[in-house]
């Protein structure tokens, strides 16, 4: 793995020594035994768009570490001024250890790979978010033990986390179920390869039928980052499109409740369904182990 650019360039092997690394890295922080590895390593870390998760994750990982963390608002750079992306990459590889980007375009990530010569990771794209779902599939984990043939239901629009978690789940053997209003489907490119899992894949517009004995339930915001224009609209297109009891009902008894956060109580989740499954906070946590495990992956 010389990259973490979206879920589809992770091998099931990939994923799993992730995993397993994240759950030592885990362990070791909980009982204070220190994993500074990346001692004079430096990550640079550009945003493009804001986040409390990511930034502190990510600054507070590399501190564990031994390393430093560089935070790059595109304030800070010359992208922003016309710049070539090539030439930011070429001059960046020569002063840091690695970079991680949370930006819009995925094009924009996979260049920096293309044109440098360190370790990118995609902090978030509107295409893919492949941090949250290794976070995500390592709280699963905690929980039920394995992720062997566990059904994932993820509620809501057909965005950069419905597309990683599509890949991530299906490639560690889960079955998904996605309920998305027409107009707002993944992407075309994860549904046909999603196809040659055969019956372990649905795509529905039906909530009820996609969250039918599920063992996780997962849904975010209607309107992400940059469609703030759209958010009346996409209340009324979402509006049936909730996790709520009703939905929690036909899933499994012992279903986990995921969201990557921030939540808009109220909206794509109840109250009552936030405040009654705290694994919400735990894969939240999660975010500052799996990446992590993905920092020293890559830099160590």
């Amino acid at each position: 793995m010389k990259h973490l650019l979206k879920m589809s360039d992770m091998s099931k092997d990939d994923i799993m020594s992730v995993l397993n690394l994240a759950d030592q890295l885990k362990y070791e922080l909980k009982h204070g035994i220190p994993h500074r590895v990346l001692e004079g390593r430096t990550l640079g870390m550009i945003f493009q768009k804001s986040s409390t998760r990511t930034r502190v994750s990510f600054e507070t990982g590399m501190y564990q570490l031994g390393g430093s963390a560089l935070f790059l608002s595109s304030n800070d750079l010359q992208i922003g001024r016309g710049e070539p992306v090539q030439d930011t990459a070429r001059v960046l590889s020569r002063y840091l250890n690695g970079i991680m980007i949370r930006t819009f375009a995925q094009q924009e990530v996979e260049d920096l790979a293309r044109y440098g010569s360190i370790p990118i990771i995609n902090g978030l794209t509107d295409y893919a978010h492949p941090c949250q779902v290794l976070a995500d599939l390592m709280t699963i984990r905690e929980y039920k033990g394995s992720l062997d043939d566990l059904k994932l239901c993820y509620i809501g629009d057909g965005n950069n986390m419905a597309n990683s978690l599509i890949v991530g789940c299906l490639k560690v053997g889960m079955r998904v179920s996605v309920a998305c209003p027409e107009g707002y489907l993944p992407a075309a490119d994860v549904l046909e390869s999603a196809k040659s899992y055969g019956d372990r894949f649905e795509l529905t517009s039906d909530v009820m039928k996609a969250a039918e004995g599920a063992d996780a339930v997962y849904t975010d915001v209607w309107a992400s980052m940059g469609q703030e224009g759209e958010a009346a609209e996409r209340k009324k297109v979402f509006k049936g499109y909730q996790v709520n009891s009703q939905v929690m009902s036909v899933a499994a008894t012992d279903a986990l409740v995921l969201h990557c956060l921030p939540a808009h109580r109220g909206e794509e989740i109840t109250e009552d369904v936030l405040e009654s499954h705290p694994e919400i906070f735990d894969e939240a946590e999660n975010r500052l182990h799996a990446q992590k495990a993905v920092l020293v992956k890559l830099l160590k």
